[in-house]
């Protein structure tokens, strides 16, 4: 397992993150299996492990965060080595996003985990709020920049979907890291020209869903939604002719799905969201498959439509 050092965060980190954004019971995860995801990688149980979990505020309305600092106590703390990073989050039932809010947010975020400081806090879909609300005086941000100050946050990122947002954010010199999720995959090449940004301002940078939400797992293609709506025609059939050269070739879809995010030199972790100790050994197992080169540039050779990607 690559480690890096993200950013300018001084947090050592490996080349998979474990996202926790589905560890609840209406996503179909019991506890006994996501608690024993969660002490697997907190505890650093095998040497090759990825200690290192994304949540965030609102995944399951708090149960992912509970679900975590359940286990955190009976470890005793964080232990060594593992990192947790959270989000903050607008009110999601009144759509409040102020400072206030933000505030309240980072205080529910410690009390689930059982923590009374966070090293790494990324201000969490930011397209919800308009800028110079979210820059006022009393706004989301400057909470988040008044909480590192005091000592409660660590570094601050920041997470969305809008390429173009984000980039804004990350011109800003706020933020430590960024994390953008399904906009850059084998199909979707819309945070390009984000990365590359981010990483010449010298920010730590994620990239989070590389199977476009399950998509780009297995082939036959056996899902028509990619992300969080169904798929144009162009990005279907794109797939479709990976997963067939990737089959050829004798190597899972999967694994080059994977492999194409975590060989870029502009990405320092990766983030997967798993529900179980099965998906961890088998992210794991994807991560060690050898990809030839020969079959890299049959992929790249697939012709992509920039209309279909996400912006």
């Amino acid at each position: 397992m690559r480690h890096v050092v993200l950013g300018p965060t001084g947090l050592v980190v490996p080349e998979i993150s474990v996202g926790a954004a589905t560890w609840w019971d209406d996503a179909g995860v019991p506890v006994e299996t996501s608690d024993a995801l969660a002490r697997r990688v907190l505890s650093g149980a095998r040497a090759d492990d990825p200690r290192y979990l994304d949540t965030s505020n609102n995944y399951g309305a708090g149960e992912s965060e509970r679900r975590i600092g359940r286990v955190l106590r009976s470890l005793g703390g964080v232990p060594d080595g593992a990192t947790i990073q959270t989000k903050a989050d607008r009110d999601m039932a009144t759509g409040d996003f102020s400072g206030t809010r933000v505030r309240r947010s980072l205080e529910e975020s410690m009390e689930r985990l059982g923590v009374d400081r966070l090293p790494l806090v990324f201000l969490h879909d930011p397209e919800n709020v308009a800028w110079n609300a979210a820059w006022s005086a009393d706004g989301a941000v400057a909470a988040l920049v008044a909480a590192r100050d005091e000592g409660i946050v660590g570094h601050l990122g920041i997470s969305g979907g809008p390429v173009g947002m984000l980039a804004d954010y990350v011109r800003t010199g706020v933020f430590d890291v960024l994390i953008t999720h399904n906009r850059w995959t084998l199909v979707d090449r819309g945070a390009d020209a984000l990365l590359t940004l981010a990483r010449d301002r010298g920010l730590g940078v994620l990239n989070a869903a590389p199977y476009g939400g399950g998509m780009l797992t297995r082939w036959p293609l056996d899902r028509v939604r990619y992300a969080y709506g169904d798929a144009p025609r162009a990005l279907l059939d794109a797939a479709d002719a990976m997963g067939r050269i990737a089959h050829e070739a004798g190597v899972p879809f999967a694994a080059v799905a994977l492999q194409h995010s975590t060989r870029d030199p502009r990405i320092d972790s990766t983030i997967v969201g798993m529900r179980g100790v099965d998906d961890l050994d088998a992210t794991l197992a994807l991560l060690d498959v050898d990809v030839p080169d020969d079959l890299w540039a049959a992929i790249g050779a697939v012709p992509l439509d920039p209309s279909t990607f996400q912006r």
